[in-house]
């Protein structure tokens, strides 16, 4: 039993819809086992560039720096501030919490559900049995390398991204692929393109090293674009994934459709500060904002869930807590309860807050 202070970041589009059924679920969770969850919601994003000038004021950063975990909705979609001439965007927000937070992590497990295996548009005998995790590096690479510019010369204009890593960057994340690895089924893919890329060629040759010190963990290369076709292929082959920021951002895109939907897979991206009951992280689903159906109660919330319970489980220390959540929403999916982007013949279609209040229920109701 305890008191946990949670920062609650709902964001934009969706993201209040679906953030609002996790912190449900967690009250829930605090009724059935005697937990008080000390939620305090601040703003980010689009909402927060409107109110407060910026996508994430400092007192946010602070409330953020001063919780056991924080937990994400989604930013963006705001056409206002998504163009070229945009002097603040969105995404600012999450590439401050990311920096300043050392959230150098970010883990994605896609494990479909057997009742979902009809939803996904692949073979249900090829996603049989999957169960991965993408380890994504989260602070380097062509999201952060400076330059990123468009410039004027001459000719016409020019764009410039720069990609960069360092060897420390790349030894401790795939160091926490293996040690991930070790809890799982002992098998790390390291995906790059070291056929093309220095940065990958120094990927390469720092995994290999690391891979040195986990003897009892498998270890295989795979470039980048080989790797989109096995997920496709092979996706039951996998155990964990370790690759590059760009890469894994599009990869985790990707193997969403393993699990039928965006609106079915979590995240976490943790660092290495601790608090007194795990590691310190930021949750978030990783669908978007979802702008074209913000407001009418049509989002998937299960993705939210099931990162309020990655967050319970790795920051929280409530491993009973997580497994709790996972088997509710388990148990709604098997009773054939579905959202709109899950529509199947013969299911039953529910809103975002009625998918959120059946799991709730069925987390009250478990024994």
């Amino acid at each position: 039993m305890g008191t946990y202070n949670i920062a609650v970041l709902p964001g934009d589009g969706i993201g209040p819809e679906v953030t609002e059924q996790a912190v449900h679920i967690l009250q829930s969770i605090a009724g059935r086992f005697g937990h008080n969850f000390d939620t305090t919601q601040a703003l980010v994003g689009v909402s927060a560039i409107e109110a407060e000038g910026d996508a994430i004021s400092d007192a946010t950063m602070r409330l953020c720096q001063e919780s056991d975990a924080v937990l994400f909705g989604a930013i963006g979609g705001s056409a206002r501030y998504e163009g070229p001439d945009a002097k603040v965007r969105p995404e600012r927000a999450l590439f401050r919490l990311r920096k300043e937070l050392e959230l150098f992590a970010n883990l994605r497990p896609v494990r479909p559900f057997d009742a979902l295996l009809n939803a996904s548009t692949i073979k249900p005998e090829v996603l049989q049995g999957t169960d991965l995790l993408v380890v994504r590096e989260l602070t380097g690479g062509l999201y952060f390398g400076k330059p990123s510019e468009i410039r004027e010369t001459p000719e016409g204009y020019v764009a410039i991204d720069t990609l960069i890593y360092s060897e420390a960057e790349i030894e401790r994340i795939t160091r926490t692929a293996f040690e991930l690895a070790r809890g799982r089924r002992k098998k790390v893919t390291s995906v790059d393109k070291a056929n093309v890329l220095s940065s990958s060629r120094l990927w390469r040759r720092v995994a290999e090293r690391v891979a040195a010190d986990f003897p009892d963990v498998a270890f295989d290369h795979l470039l980048v674009d080989a790797c989109a076709m096995h997920l496709i292929r092979r996706p039951a082959t996998f155990d964990v994934i370790v690759t590059e920021n760009l890469f894994g951002d599009i990869l985790t895109d990707e193997a969403s459709m393993l699990a039928g939907s965006m609106g079915m897979l979590p995240s976490a991206s943790l660092g290495t500060r601790r608090t007194a009951y795990g590691l310190f992280g930021l949750y978030e689903p990783i669908h978007g904002s979802a702008p074209d159906i913000a407001g009418q109660d049509k989002a998937n919330p299960i993705a939210a869930i099931l990162t309020a319970a990655m967050m319970l489980r790795l920051s929280l220390g409530l491993q009973r807590e997580a497994d709790a959540i996972e088997s509710a929403v388990e148990q709604i999916i098997n009773a054939g309860y579905r959202t709109e982007d899950l529509r199947e013949a013969g299911k039953e279609v529910v809103g975002t807050k009625e998918m959120g209040r059946l799991i709730v229920d069925a987390v009250a109701s478990s024994t």
